[in-house]
């Protein structure tokens, strides 16, 4: 659909990527869910009243949201893997564009910390705030699990603190020497699934 190569702004050139088609990945229950869990936290923390409920249910409903929030990140973690993938089979058949010993840490390098800023842009429309520790958190659990792993697989201390155990297993992953790539030699476009769907059917109607 696009060429390898496209102009852009600063008149510099740079190798197009393949798009990152991003999912649905909540439902209402799981917002709800997260939502409860958030007031949950701050009563524990003191940052609001009780609202005459034990520890064990606020403790309950704690554990719900961030297993929710566990879940979502690992679904958006498999988009952000789909397009590592894609970014790595892409350098195998243009290898002049792409610097010698490029991997997958350097696509996901460039993802969290080197995104197009029309990206960042689109990313903020959406209400996504904090979009690296996002991407970041996605990518680990990416490869911890193979498929979105259920409830009682987890400890309870593991799904209270899923966050900071992928912060660190992004870090140690990202900790090897690989090339990195610069986001003024680098572009992707960003699509929700059913806006990008919406695209291909105009692009074949014409």
């Amino acid at each position: 659909m696009t060429s390898p190569e496209t102009s852009v702004p600063g008149e510099r050139t740079a190798v197009k990527l393949p798009p990152l088609i991003l999912h649905p990945f909540a439902d209402a229950a799981s917002q709800s869910k997260l939502v409860e869990s958030s007031k949950a936290g701050m009563v524990i923390e003191g940052l609001l009243p009780d609202a005459g409920r034990t520890r064990r249910e606020l403790d309950r409903a704690l554990i719900e949201g961030r297993y929710c929030e566990l879940r979502m990140l690992f679904y958006v973690g498999r988009d952000l893997r789909r397009w590592v993938e894609q970014c790595l089979e892409m350098a195998e058949r243009h290898v002049g564009m792409f610097p010698e010993g490029v991997c997958r840490q350097s696509f996901a390098g460039y993802l969290v910390h080197a995104a197009p800023a029309h990206v960042l842009e689109k990313l903020d429309r959406w209400g996504v705030k904090g979009h690296q520790r996002i991407f970041a958190r996605a990518l680990a659990m990416n490869l911890v699990f193979s498929e979105a792993p259920e409830a009682e697989m987890l400890t309870e201390e593991f799904i209270r603190h899923h966050h900071q155990y992928a912060d660190q297993i992004f870090a140690l992953d990202q900790s090897r020497t690989y090339p990195v790539l610069q986001s003024a030699d680098y572009d992707f476009d960003l699509y929700a699934s059913g806006e990008y769907s919406r695209i291909l059917e105009r692009q074949w109607e014409e």
